[in-house]
């Protein structure tokens, strides 16, 4: 692992910070043991993915320069979300092609862009964590995350050195849980097929936990497994992995 402490940005995403604060803390725990020091600039918002998937480029681009801005003068900007992070690293340099003013900035906020569990392992060296967690798991990967971003083996690596866990790997882990953002609300029907066949699969890996690196994800399969009576938990990999368990898994004590 490097030894220079670089300054680090989180950024929290919103479903975090409304719903599953405990990520946000997991990941500064996470990226300090890291070595990093962290920072989360207040002045964050969306990352305006809603808006670029719906086609509003005009509030995107207002969004992402706000966000720009928000983030000026850190090494990195590391995100607990493999679809936020896509959407920074990849989507914000295409907004701004014809704006020269904005152009360069966004092709370094770009840059400097990293996916949680990408950073930890790829940039910090990171290859193990004092960490335990007594449970049978399976893995979800994200769309963005893992088509996007080649986050794959990286949250893999580090659960192997997670005391007590078995990771059982999900047949399709690499299929769509049926959230993708907006695409749930505009197709429900299709949405709700797609995550009853994801959770057909984790009920057959017989893992007591599926975890995911991306909020929403955890949120739809969380939300079909509760409405089938299903006992599987449902947490975020840097829960986990920062030892932050105590709380109720996601979807746990909400009505049905």
């Amino acid at each position: 692992m490097s030894t220079t402490r670089p300054e680090v940005a989180l950024f929290v995403t919103c479903l975090v910070d409304l719903f599953r604060p405990v990520v946000g803390f997991a990941a500064v725990e996470l990226l300090e043991q890291a070595g990093c020091t962290v920072s989360v600039p207040e002045a964050q918002t969306c990352c305006g993915q809603p808006a670029f998937n719906s086609g509003d480029r005009v509030d995107a681009k207002t969004v992402a320069a706000q966000v720009i801005d928000a983030f000026e003068g850190f090494d990195y900007i590391v995100v607990p979300s493999g679809s936020c992070a896509g959407m920074l690293s990849k989507h914000y340099p295409e907004l701004f092609e014809d704006d020269p003013a904005m152009a360069d900035r966004a092709r370094d906020f770009a840059r400097r862009t990293y996916e949680l569990m990408a950073f930890l392992v790829d940039v910090r060296g990171m290859t193990g964590l004092d960490a335990a967690y007594n449970g049978n798991v399976t893995y979800h990967d994200s769309c963005s995350g893992l088509r996007e971003l080649g986050v794959k083996q990286q949250p893999r690596q580090l659960l192997a050195s997670v005391e007590g866990l078995t990771l059982i790997e999900l047949p399709g882990a690499e299929r769509c849980c049926g959230f993708g953002g907006t695409f749930c609300v505009k197709y429900p029907d299709i949405s709700n097929n797609m995550v009853g066949d994801k959770t057909t699969d984790i009920e057959k890996t017989g893992a007591d936990t599926v975890l995911a690196g991306d909020l929403g994800c955890l949120m739809n399969m969380a939300g079909k497994l509760t409405r089938t009576g299903s006992s599987i938990r449902a947490r975020h990999v840097a829960e986990v992995l920062a030892g932050m368990t105590d709380d109720p898994a996601i979807g746990e004590g909400q009505p049905e």
